[in-house]
């Protein structure tokens, strides 16, 4: 697999990641500290988002799926190798 493919599906899979991860742990402005909200926020905004944290985070997971999906393309695997069922054998008449 080339370089650009493999730089293109981590950029993918790096924002998937990303935004499954941003809600972790997030606590409102208002349930932490209510009084002392920043200006011109909403109450619901987190107090603490941890963007940095949560980036590398999902840094590490993105290029733990880019790189097993590079080993199953560069291994030969197909969706053939994998057992799965055959939702149509309850339709074969046995005799």
């Amino acid at each position: 697999m080339s370089v650009t493919s493999l730089v293109a599906i981590y950029f993918i899979v790096w924002w998937l990641v990303f935004f499954a991860i941003l809600p972790w742990g997030n606590r409102a402005q208002a349930d932490v500290d209510g009084d002392n909200m920043a200006p011109g926020t909403a109450p619901s905004a987190p107090a603490r988002p941890r963007l940095i944290l949560k980036a590398l985070i999902t840094a590490v997971i993105a290029a733990a799926v880019v790189y097993a999906v590079n080993v199953a393309m560069t291994s030969g695997l197909t969706l053939d190798d994998i057992p799965l069922p055959n939702p149509l054998d309850h339709t074969v008449e046995s005799g």
